[in-house]
């Protein structure tokens, strides 16, 4: 999602810059890797390094390990990475063990949760990066505060919302959605609407007790609105492992498969209100401007709750029976889209990539 628009903003800046694909696969179910592509219509990666689940030290490890050949044949003029993954630090610890520039996009956000493994992926980053691109101001400052050197960073805005505005228009009706997964779209054609719901994080889903008590909340929201439950993977083997399937009571409460892209898209264009743990939807449903509640005691998106439509209510089901109820009522949060999230943060960072790139072979060639 954040790769996809900038590969087409390289490809036509002027000067074009030339691009080598690699994919981990460090996410290796179809639903949530391949169909990506196809969705966000990226072309096929040049190099898969086929990585697949392990634990964070072994899946870091492997990638590093498969990335490094690929460093020594290409000899690229930069490696370009994006987010806070597994794959994001281990690729850029190679790099620049290489002495190859680092250019890092969706730089300086922090949770200051350093039990998150994906704080840690984002902090190292940050600090062997030549180049930090990022999405929101505050980033900046938090990045000065780590004593990074304001020269090393540009506020480009939200590559992330860069995708979102240019697949609105493809987005899957959510009625289709249902029926293509064999649920009657009747579900949601009532005039309460629908919400959706979205869990991942492990604090949320590998304690029996966390996961039984959110499934609780969420069937008693159910009663109230039908509740589009997208299960990742991780979920659904957790559900099954703890013997919690009772817990599914409410009708109105409908599991899905991971979905497709465009049927993300869609699910939440159409919603009266998102429950998630996903830091990625916490920033589109404020570009959508749809209330989102976030499951989650932190969040290193700051500017959702500042200025968007994102409302943080951890696991405390209270706060999350009373935040749904004030949404319901249409007393939810409205919000604002923020600076730069315009849909063209991914031309900025080619526009600026292609002068540093240019101003680093001169630097050398004088050197």
């Amino acid at each position: 999602m954040k790769m996809a628009p900038i590969l087409r903003a390289f490809a036509t800046n002027v000067p074009a810059l030339s691009t080598l694909l690699v994919h981990t696969g460090q996410h290796y179910d179809k639903d949530m890797s391949d169909k990506l592509f196809e969705d966000l219509r990226l072309p096929r990666p040049d190099i898969n390094l086929d990585v697949g689940s392990a634990s964070h030290a072994v899946q870091t490890a492997e990638v590093m390990r498969r990335f490094e050949p690929v460093i020594d044949t290409y000899g690229p003029s930069c490696v370009l990475v994006v987010g806070d993954v597994n794959s994001t630090l281990a690729c850029a610890l190679v790099a620049v063990k290489k002495d190859v520039p680092v250019v890092h996009v969706e730089a300086g956000l922090r949770s200051y949760d350093r039990r998150m493994p994906e704080e840690i992926n984002r902090v190292l980053t940050d600090q062997v990066a030549d180049r930090l691109y990022t999405t929101e101001r505050s980033a900046e400052s938090n990045l000065l505060r780590e004593g990074i050197d304001a020269e090393r960073v540009s506020f480009v805005g939200n590559v992330m919302i860069d995708s979102l505005l240019q697949n609105r228009k493809l987005a899957r009706e959510p009625a289709d959605t249902l029926k293509a997964e064999g649920f009657s779209p009747e579900l949601i054609a009532g005039p309460e609407g629908y919400g959706v719901v979205t869990l991942h994080r492990p604090s949320n889903v590998d304690h029996p007790g966390t996961l039984a008590s959110l499934l609780e909340v969420l069937n008693e929201i159910a009663t109230q609105l039908p509740l589009i439950f997208a299960l990742h993977p991780r979920t659904r083997a957790n559900i099954e492992r703890f013997g919690l399937d009772h817990q599914i009571k409410s009708k109105r409460l409908v599991l899905l498969p991971p979905q497709g892209y465009l049927e993300m898209v869609g699910l939440l264009a159409g919603a009266r209100i998102v429950l998630t743990d996903s830091g990625g939807l916490q920033e589109e449903t404020t570009a959508l401007g749809v209330p989102c509640l976030t499951l989650r005691e932190n969040t290193e998106r700051p500017i959702t709750v500042e200025q968007g439509t994102n409302t943080m209510v951890g696991r405390d089901t209270a706060a999350i029976r009373h935040q749904a109820v004030e949404i319901l009522a249409g007393r939810g949060k409205h919000g604002r889209v923020p600076e730069f999230w315009d849909g063209h943060a991914a031309e900025r960072i080619a526009n600026d990539l292609a002068d540093w790139l240019l101003g680093q072979h001169q630097s050398r060639a004088s050197a």
